[in-house]
C-alpha cells in the first residue's frame, strides 16, 4: 500500500509527497510534530500537518535567511534567532567565526529534541559553544531586550497557532528596540501567490514598514512551500540590502553554499510586478 503526505495549499490545491515510513509522531504542549521519510525529498518535518522543511530543499530557505544579512552587515557579533528549533538557521550562522554569540529562542523544546534525533543534517550546529537555547515565548523574550543584537532572524511558523504573535506590530517594534543602532532583522514573509498567503504577506510588510526606516522584500524558490515562490523581509536601522552589500568581502570568507551567491543576492530583491504591486498597497512611506 502506498503512503502519501498531503498538505492543502488552498481549498483547491494540495501538495502530495510519497512516504516510505513515519519516523516520529507526537504531540507537544503546543503542536503536533511528525517526521517522515520519503524517496524524493528525504526526511521532512511537519508541524500540525504543515510542511516545515525537507532534507532536499531546506538549504535554500536557510541560506537565504542567513547569508543575505551577513553579506550586508559588516560586523555581526551577537545574533538572536526566534523560532528555528530545527537548527537550520543556526547551522548556517555558525559558519561565521566572527559571530560571538547566538541566542536561539524556541517555544517548543520537543521540536528541538526531535530534530536533533531525526534531522541531524539540519540540527548539527546546535551544539556549537556559541549557541545558547532558551525555551521561551519569543515575543516575551525580545520585549525584555534593548540595544543588544546586530542581527535578529525571525524563523517563525505561519501566522497562526504558536507563531501568530511573531507577525504583530508590537513584536516588530520590540525587535527594533532589541537591535543595536545599525542592526538588521530578517523574517520569513510568506508567499505572494495564493490569496490567503498574499494577505498575510501584506499584513507583515505593513507592520515592518511602520517600524523600520529601511524595509525591503526578497525572494527564493522553494519547491515544497506553497506555490514554490517564497518571500523574506529585510528590515534595517541603517544598511540597505543591495547598496551596502559587499560581495567581495563575503566571497573572501570562502564559505560553501548551494543556493546563495552575491550575484543572486542582488537579483533576489528584483521582484515580479505583481509582488511589487501587492507591497505598494500597504507601504505608508518610502523606506
Amino acid at each position: 500500500m502506498e503512503l502519501w503526505f498531503s498538505e492543502l495549499h488552498t481549498p483547491n490545491v494540495k501538495l502530495s509527497i510519497q512516504v516510505d515510513r513515519q519516523l516520529y509522531g507526537g504531540e507537544s504542549a503546543f503542536q503536533r510534530i511528525d517526521v517522515f521519510e520519503s524517496p524524493e525529498f528525504g526526511r521532512f518535518l511537519t508541524l500540525d500537518g504543515y510542511m516545515m522543511l525537507t532534507e532536499k530543499d531546506e538549504f535554500i530557505y536557510h541560506e537565504m535567511m542567513v547569508h543575505v544579512p551577513m553579506a550586508v552587515h559588516p560586523h555581526v557579533k551577537r545574533v538572536l534567532v526566534i523560532g528555528a528549533g530545527d537548527g537550520g538557521v543556526v547551522r548556517e550562522l555558525v559558519k561565521y567565526p566572527e559571530i560571538e554569540g547566538i541566542d536561539l529562542v524556541e517555544i517548543d523544546e520537543q521540536v528541538v529534541s526531535v530534530c536533533r534525533e531525526y534531522l541531524p543534517k539540519v540540527s548539527c550546529g546546535l551544539g556549537d559553544q556559541r549557541v545558547h537555547i532558551f525555551y521561551e515565548d519569543g515575543m516575551r523574550f525580545v520585549r525584555q531586550k534593548a540595544d543588544m543584537y546586530d542581527l535578529i532572524i525571525v524563523d517563525s511558523t505561519d501566522p497562526f497557532g504558536p507563531g501568530e504573535g511573531l507577525f504583530t506590530k508590537e513584536f516588530y517594534g520590540n525587535c527594533y528596540k532589541a537591535l543595536r543602532e545599525d542592526g538588521i532583522m530578517v523574517n520569513q514573509h510568506e508567499s505572494p501567490f495564493y490569496e490567503a498567503d498574499a494577505k498575510a504577506c501584506m499584513r507583515a510588510h505593513k507592520r515592518i514598514v511602520e517600524s523600520f526606516p529601511i524595509s525591503r522584500v526578497y525572494q527564493a524558490h522553494i519547491p515544497t512551500y506553497p506555490s514554490g515562490h517564497w518571500l523574506f523581509g529585510f528590515a534595517s536601522r541603517r544598511y540597505h540590502p543591495v547598496h551596502d552589500m559587499d560581495g567581495e568581502r563575503w566571497l573572501a570568507r570562502g564559505l560553501e553554499t548551494r543556493y546563495y551567491t552575491p550575484r543572486l543576492h542582488v537579483g533576489a530583491f528584483c521582484l515580479p510586478a505583481y509582488v511589487e504591486s501587492l507591497l505598494r498597497k500597504v507601504e505608508i512611506h518610502e523606506a
